[in-house]
């Protein structure tokens, strides 16, 4: 009769020690989903700046504002034909 309770202990000790590691195993899950959640809204936010900071540079280097810039800064002018020289191979 002792070794049936033996065995039933055992049991019930081994079937609580499935139920904690399986109450482990989503606990982990939810919070590794958790971080996998903050750093796809943290990727995301990035992507948002990156097109940001594209859109800046894009107005930046526009074709206009840096001549602009060259005339207004650099005094840069272009220059009048008795100054172009060509020169043929």
């Amino acid at each position: 009769m002792t070794d049936r309770w033996m065995v039933i202990t055992v049991l019930i000790a081994m079937t609580l020690a499935s139920a904690l590691a399986v109450v482990y195993a989503r606990h982990e899950t939810r919070r590794t989903f958790v971080a996998l959640q903050a750093a796809e809204t943290a990727r995301d936010e990035m992507n948002i700046e990156w097109g940001r900071l594209q859109l800046e540079q894009s107005t930046w280097a526009t074709h206009v504002r840096i001549d602009k810039l060259a005339r207004e800064k650099l005094g840069m002018r272009i220059p009048s034909t008795d100054n172009i020289v060509i020169i043929k191979p």
